[in-house]
């Protein structure tokens, strides 16, 4: 979420009701993820597989899309479409442990 609301705060294009919007389609297409025990949700996807969430539905966001459900939805597919190779290897480059 931290990272989310981090890229929200660049654009300052999303009034505070969608941005409520945004962070609860997030939220709940994360929950979704961690509640499938799908391999996305484990620590060396963890941060790949956020970061697509979150950029789905931001750019969704941006084209006008305000209905939580499909943001959620998109979103998952997005995922589900995506390589999980280049998702552990986002979190790799995301991890400043030593």
């Amino acid at each position: 979420m931290l990272n989310l609301t981090k890229e929200l705060e660049a654009e300052a294009a999303f009034d505070p009701k969608t941005v409520r919007i945004i962070a609860a389609a997030f939220d709940h297409a994360w929950a979704s993820v961690q509640a499938s025990g799908a391999p996305f949700s484990a620590s060396d996807y963890a941060e790949g597989a956020r970061e697509i969430l979150s950029k789905y539905i931001i750019q969704a966001a941006r084209t006008g899309e305000r209905d939580q459900k499909r943001l959620c939805e998109g979103a998952l597919l997005e995922l589900a479409r995506s390589d999980l190779k280049e998702a552990r290897k986002r979190s790799k480059k995301l991890d400043t442990r030593p």
